[in-house]
């Protein structure tokens, strides 16, 4: 049966329709019509106040958790998560069990979300950079890129190996393959739990300082430049790794950058409490920091904002501080959270652009467009939608999240994607 979906406002700046509110009919995935007042008989129609509709969201940082730790998280609880906050499509991370190394793993994701339909969401397996994680010798990079992997990394094991970043990135290259790399250099931040500064200081916890991540940026741009490849630079989190890739980029290197949403809005002195939901990797920085961030989405440093979605049992995070794991949840909130405190200073356009478009682009995938003959990927919210965020929206088998009891401003409302429409509930 096909779908009608009625008075859509279309925030898509590769769409002639941008802008504009809408009729759009689909009939086997496709999108047949894009008009105002569209009549048609045998349909479902979908309706709803102050609906907005544009290309499906993208998250390009998700831990799934799955294979290995399916009581963490497995991929259909990971793609209803995906779907109710929004996302039609997801790349995860290798930090599984066993990782995501040979096209084994890669297929296994796959295919098992294959048989995940009715869910509506697609899943990108991003493959180890390094055989099991260890950093020494390179996985089977070109094996899992024809299975499926739309990337590599090393996840946030960290590339301290500085030459076998050099040799995966050039062997990458030959087949036009991201590399993703977090920056932490661990010498600098082993033991550290928080951000470094005056809030670490007054809870007396040991700090994780801005420069362990900024010399491992600036290492990953110098390694960038010299084998010309393309090097991803994923949670951005501190101002002077922001200037360094701004530099990178006006110097026409290969580098793109994302910033982690809870990066974004919230800093270090939310430990004050010692909430270990707020223990996350990177960690929360300072006010400062937060700017800094929010003035390179702004000027095109940083391409895209990710989730981090990093699911946790109670078990490894109701605990101490000090022994608590890092990680939050967040697929189901990031854009209410983008658009609750940063609907000021980005645009919906620009906003779609961070978590829709730019993703597909580094990972060279097809950019959905709104417009008649396209294959229907679609996300409809309602950006003025107010609401709280409860345990009942949760769809992840994790809770870690300090977002339990928060209002947002923005939902989204449902998805189409692989002909089905799935709704938020």
């Amino acid at each position: 049966m096909g779908l009608l979906i009625k008075n859509a406002k279309v925030v898509d700046p590769g769409s002639p329709f941008n802008g504009k509110t809408v009729d759009v009919l689909i009939e086997e995935g496709i999108i047949q019509s894009v008009a105002k007042n569209i009549e048609q008989k045998g349909v479902t129609v979908y309706q709803a106040e102050n609906l907005h509709l544009s290309p499906g969201w993208f998250d390009l940082q998700v831990s799934l958790r799955d294979p290995g730790f399916e009581y963490k998280e497995d991929l259909n609880s990971g793609t209803r998560a995906a779907a109710f906050g929004g996302f039609t499509a997801i790349a995860c991370l290798p930090s599984t069990k066993p990782p995501i190394h040979t096209k084994s793993e890669v297929e296994y994701v796959i295919n098992k979300v294959r048989q995940l339909k009715k869910n509506g969401v697609d899943v990108y397996p991003i493959g180890a950079l390094s055989h099991q994680l260890e950093g020494v010798d390179m996985a089977e990079l070109y094996d899992m890129h024809l299975s499926g992997a739309v990337g590599f990394t090393d996840g946030k094991k960290t590339d301290s190996n500085a030459g076998l970043l050099l040799r995966g990135s050039l062997y990458a290259k030959n087949f036009n393959s991201l590399i993703l790399t977090f920056c932490n250099e661990k010498s600098l931040s082993e033991g550290g739990k928080m951000n470094e500064g005056p809030m670490s200081t007054s809870l007396g916890l040991k700090g994780i300082p801005a420069l362990a991540e900024e010399i491992m940026v600036a290492r990953n741009i110098a390694i960038a430049e010299y084998t010309e490849s393309r090097i991803h630079i994923a949670s951005v989190s501190t101002a002077k790794s922001v200037d360094l890739v701004r530099k990178a980029k006006s110097r026409k290197l290969n580098i793109s950058a994302s910033v982690n949403a809870y990066n974004l809005v919230m800093d270090d002195s939310l430990l004050a409490g010692f909430d270990t939901n707020y223990k996350v990797n990177p960690p929360l920085r300072s006010k400062s920091d937060l700017e800094a961030l929010k003035k390179g989405l702004t000027d095109g440093t940083i391409d895209c904002i990710t989730s981090d979605h990093s699911p946790e049992d109670a078990e490894n995070k109701e605990l101490e501080f000090d022994n608590a794991a890092s990680g939050m949840i967040g697929l189901e909130t990031l854009f209410a959270l983008l658009n609750t405190h940063l609907g000021k200073s980005l645009s919906l356009d620009e906003m779609v652009e961070k978590i829709a478009i730019n993703p597909r682009k580094l990972l060279n995938l097809e950019v959905p467009v709104i417009e008649p003959g396209a294959k229907a990927n679609l996300t409809l919210f309602d950006p003025k939608m107010e609401w709280e965020f409860s345990k009942k929206h949760i769809h992840s088998k994790s809770k870690n999240t300090p977002l339990i009891g928060a209002a947002f401003k923005g939902k989204a409302l449902g998805i189409y994607n692989r002909k089905v429409l799935v709704l938020g509930k």
